[in-house]
């Protein structure tokens, strides 16, 4: 075994030819390699970082407009089966207008008595749940979105075109007209003066100046033979 010399530093070994020298560079050079090494490896991950954000903001884009797609479709098929459902029931009141209509004429002629009574209520009742309206009245204006004129004729004392018969009512559910009220129309008379407008020409002659009138009271008397 050998025994070592106290007093003397180990030195780094030295390539034979080489001088002490020329080994410091040598170790300078690998401290410094390091570094780059570190930076290159951080680039590298800071690489791989952005390219996972951007994957994961195309797929939250992806994901955003799969839930759009699916309420907008989820809407659609709510306002189908509305519209199917509306569809189905105003088929259904249409094929009961006859039978309403001859309910309306026995009711008309005190004909809707005892159990026959008790039925048509029902049947009403049932139908006004499901939003069957009716509508249609004599003296309302003539409206050609709801109304169907069957008969016409003129009249001294309307002063537009004027409902004057309900032939046969109207009915709607909702905002949806399922059969346009059947009805007699009056026109005012052509050459006619409105009935209002007579009547304040009437009140207008009725205020004259009495003095002018033969009347009564306020006449002016003519002349005549003074009494003896």
């Amino acid at each position: 075994m050998t025994e070592e010399t106290p007093g003397f530093d180990e030195k780094p070994d030295v390539p034979s030819g080489a001088t002490p020298e020329d080994a410091e560079p040598q170790a300078a050079s690998e401290e410094g390699a390091a570094p780059a090494g570190d930076a290159s490896e951080n680039a590298g991950l800071v690489a791989q970082l952005d390219q996972a954000r951007s994957a994961l903001n195309e797929r939250t884009a992806d994901l955003q407009r799969l839930q759009a797609e699916y309420q907008n479709y989820r809407r659609r098929v709510e306002r189908d089966r509305v519209a199917v459902k509306e569809i189905a029931v105003a088929n259904l009141l249409s094929e009961l207008l006859p039978v309403l209509d001859d309910i309306g004429r026995a009711r008309e002629h005190g004909e809707v008595v005892g159990g026959f009574k008790s039925v048509a209520e029902s049947l009403e009742s049932i139908i006004a749940k499901m939003g069957l309206q009716q509508f249609g009245k004599e003296g309302e204006p003539f409206d050609p979105t709801i109304h169907e004129a069957l008969m016409h004729s003129y009249a001294p004392d309307v002063t537009e075109t004027t409902c004057v018969a309900i032939l046969q009512p109207g009915y709607r559910i909702g905002e949806r007209t399922i059969r346009p009220a059947r009805v007699a129309v009056a026109e005012p008379q052509p050459g006619a003066q409105p009935a209002k407008q007579a009547e304040e020409g009437t009140e207008a002659k009725d205020g004259s100046d009495p003095a002018d009138t033969g009347g009564d009271g306020g006449t002016k008397e003519s002349g005549g033979p003074d009494e003896g």
